[in-house]
């Protein structure tokens, strides 16, 4: 998989070099066209895992980047009006993430999102504790959050 990376970087930066622009337009431009590339030669091949990630990937970071807009565009709000609208709660968050990797991807990940604090993770591991600042209902926010950032997530990892 970490062939397939490399070799699509190297197809995106003689990209760059034969066009002679250096933008990152440009540069992802070769990338995705570095990617087909490399798709249409490596079809015989029983290694398919990259061309699966790399959409995910992308699906993932469009994600992350509007929850993270939607978040800090109601913090803002907040912060501007005169009245205050947060109902701040605790949350007990169930985990499916197993490893040490996992568990600290997710926790920076919804620590990043403004809003949101993570207090602590449980010795065993399966549970996290979160302080939101908007919290409507306890069971929504997990399940919004099982279906939508940690299984993204862990289709990425796994």
């Amino acid at each position: 998989m970490v062939k397939y990376f490399l070799m699509n970087l190297l197809l995106s930066g003689i990209w760059v070099a034969l066009t002679g622009s250096m933008y990152y337009t440009n540069f992802l431009f070769g990338f995705l066209l570095g990617f087909f590339v490399l798709w249409i030669m490596s079809r015989t091949e029983t290694d398919q895992r990259y061309f699966y990630r790399v959409p995910k990937v992308i699906s993932f970071l469009f994600y992350f980047l509007y929850e993270l807009l939607k978040a800090n565009i109601q913090v803002a709000f907040d912060v501007v009006t005169p009245r205050y609208f947060f109902k701040p709660g605790i949350v007990k968050y169930p985990l499916s993430a197993k490893t040490d990797f996992e568990i600290n991807l997710l926790t920076t990940m919804l620590s990043l999102t403004p809003g949101t604090l993570i207090l602590d993770v449980s010795e065993d591991k399966k549970t996290i504790y979160i302080h939101v600042m908007y919290l409507t209902d306890p069971e929504t926010f997990v399940k919004e959050t099982k279906t939508g950032l940690e299984r993204r997530m862990l289709s990425i990892l796994r």
